[in-house]
């Protein structure tokens, strides 16, 4: 991914550089399991000599290196089989934690998939205890506030939707930081209509709908999120630039995108960063949000996903801080929180931007 990163970064860019790195941002389209750095991964690799995962730092990035979206899928699975232990997941949680804060993440929407654990025989009492108590630590030694996204794994089936359905809703599981209910995993092949029953006992318990869609399918798909999953906001959308009608309702009804530009480029779901559709989006007046997916699999990380905007839509300091806003607008944080990170980040530009 360096090519990619490299164009995306230069020129002018670069003089925003220290901008980003010190402006506080929400992420809302983050994996759990996806976010695992490289020393994490190599750690939990040794601690699973069975797995094929690398256990040399530097050789993950030639195994993080994708051919397609299926290549992806198949590469991120295998990093999931080494979450064994409630440890395992307490550990991977705390340092998602941890990396966020350097980036001077505020506010975050983590998405986790409870059957890729439970199915490898995570207590699901365990499981919830382990991601509760690294999140209090998160937010008590970095001040990072963390909520959960629990998502269904659409390639493991319906199976694995009542399961995620269940550990969503059930009173007696469901961990107090938990918001929202999601779809993830490979589109082709995974219509989303087969999982309204499911998407519909999540937001009956009151969590937010937040399915991937129009990733790798086209903008059926996300209109199918829509009509069928309740969808208020929606990961990646890419395809959505291909209907005018669904830009013009994105932008109406003021649904966020969820855009990760570098993720979508190093799974092949656009084929350069030059054709990427977020300047369609943003024209249209969507709400647009800056997000990393999968960053260290990606060789990428927020603040350059920022950079990366920036480029791509010529923005400035205050454009910048727009898209920071955009974040914190479609987050599910409440309003007292809404309301404190954003002047957080005007006083921020302000002081920046000040003679």
């Amino acid at each position: 991914m360096t090519d990619h990163l490299d164009a995306a970064t230069a020129g002018p860019v670069r003089d925003l550089h220290a901008f980003i790195a010190g402006l506080p941002k929400a992420e809302l389209h983050v994996h759990h399991v996806g976010s695992a750095s490289p020393r994490i991964v190599s750690e939990l690799a040794a601690r699973h000599p069975d797995s094929k995962v690398p256990t040399d730092p530097e050789a993950l990035a030639d195994y993080f290196t994708f051919t397609d979206f299926a290549h992806f899928i198949e590469v991120y699975l295998s990093v999931v089989d080494l979450i064994r232990t409630p440890e395992d997941v307490r550990l991977l949680t705390y340092e998602v934690a941890r990396e966020l804060a350097r980036q001077q993440v505020r506010y975050a929407e983590l998405t986790i998939t409870p059957f890729s654990s439970t199915r490898r025989g995570i207590d699901e009492r365990a499981l919830m205890d382990a991601i509760e108590d690294a999140r209090k630590a998160a937010e008590s030694e970095f001040g990072t506030v963390l909520r959960w996204c629990f998502d269904i794994p659409g390639e493991a089936g319906l199976e694995s939707a009542e399961e995620t359905a269940r550990l969503a809703t059930d009173d007696r599981l469901r961990p107090e930081g938990l918001v929202s209910f999601g779809l993830g995993g490979p589109e082709i092949g995974v219509p989303r209509p087969q999982f309204k029953p499911y998407f519909d006992r999540a937001i009956a318990a009151g969590l937010h709908s937040v399915p991937h869609a129009g990733e790798t399918t086209g903008p059926e798909t996300v209109w199918d999120a829509l009509n069928e999953l309740g969808a208020e906001r929606i990961g990646h959308g890419t395809s959505s630039a291909r209907d005018p009608k669904l830009l013009q309702h994105l932008a109406e009804q003021r649904i966020a995108l969820e855009v990760c530009p570098t993720s979508n480029i190093a799974t092949r779901a656009v084929r350069t960063l030059d054709e990427h559709p977020i300047k369609e989006f943003t024209r249209a007046g969507v709400l647009v949000t800056i997000n990393s997916d999968d960053p260290p699999m990606f060789g990428t990380d927020l603040n350059n996903e920022y950079a990366v905007a920036a480029r791509l839509l010529g923005l400035d300091e205050r454009g910048l801080a727009g898209l920071a806003k955009n974040a914190v607008e479609a987050s599910f944080l409440d309003a007292a929180g809404k309301k404190r990170l954003a002047a957080e980040i005007d006083t921020y530009t302000a002081s920046w931007l000040a003679p």
